[in-house]
């Protein structure tokens, strides 16, 4: 199916950040783009946007790749409260789903998260599981050796988007990296009826797991994800439990492509 794995971490969602990726070449004939659209609010007040595009038809080194960028953005309602401008952007390779760079733009401060200013490049090596850290600021350059099969919070999102699928009471367990942390996650599964504010009325999965989240100070929450299953697989709902409550993205618009 596909789940909203891209926030699973670090409270983020999707939107252009800048690609990093000298010699890709678009070629549309490979399929469309896709781009889902999420407001969330705190006691009915809008406090984030944020955005998921999926782009593919993409080419580098004779690699044909999907290309995944997600950025969230907090509106000025919240104000001293906390400020969010993160961007991130993720290259992956079509056949294998394997990771090839992560890019992120982190921008955040306030009272209910941790300040962070900073650029980092993640380039992953699947044969030999490691992956360079790179911090774009300084030019440092950092070695880490990785377990098989460890993706970034983005390739991650898309392997199930676009590949795998999820039947209820099923347990997933996932490895992650994000360029910070190295996270081994257990999510579950389950079916029910729900109401969107797009859709109506439906059947979907949710996925269910505790994970910390970085964007503020790696303190414990619970994250429910919700997708359609009527055959699209639509993702429709993020629910985080987080250290400051709860907050809910929910779809309101998506567009695709050619």
């Amino acid at each position: 199916m596909k789940p909203l794995f891209i926030v699973m971490l670090i409270l983020m969602f999707g939107a252009p950040a800048h690609s990093d990726g000298q010699g890709l070449v678009r070629e549309p004939e490979n399929g469309s783009e896709k781009t889902f659209y999420y407001s969330a609010k705190k006691l009915g007040i809008p406090i984030l946007k944020a955005t998921i595009r999926i782009g593919n038809g993409y080419s580098e080194q004779g690699k044909n790749l999907y290309k995944i960028e997600a950025q969230v953005i907090s509106l000025k309602i919240p104000g001293f409260m906390f400020r969010m401008n993160n961007r991130f952007t993720s290259f992956i390779e079509m056949d294998s789903f394997s990771p090839l760079r992560y890019v992120k733009q982190i921008d955040q401060e306030g009272l209910l998260l941790q300040k962070k200013n900073y650029s980092q490049i993640v380039t992953f090596d699947s044969v030999h599981h490691v992956a360079v850290v790179e911090k774009k600021e300084t030019g440092e350059k950092n070695e880490v050796f990785l377990p098989p099969s460890t993706y970034d919070p983005l390739a991650l999102f898309a392997r199930y988007l676009l590949k795998e699928d999820v039947s209820p009471d099923q347990e997933i367990r996932m490895s992650i990296y994000d360029g910070v942390k190295f996270r081994e996650m257990v999510f579950h599964s389950k079916r029910a009826r729900v109401k969107s504010k797009m859709l109506g009325e439906i059947d979907a999965f949710c996925l269910e797991s505790i994970t910390a989240f970085s964007s503020f100070g790696e303190k414990e929450g619970n994250i429910r994800i919700w997708y359609t299953a009527n055959g699209h697989k639509v993702p429709i709902f993020l629910e985080l439990d987080l250290p400051g409550g709860m907050v809910k993205f929910e779809l309101e618009e998506m567009k695709e492509e050619s």
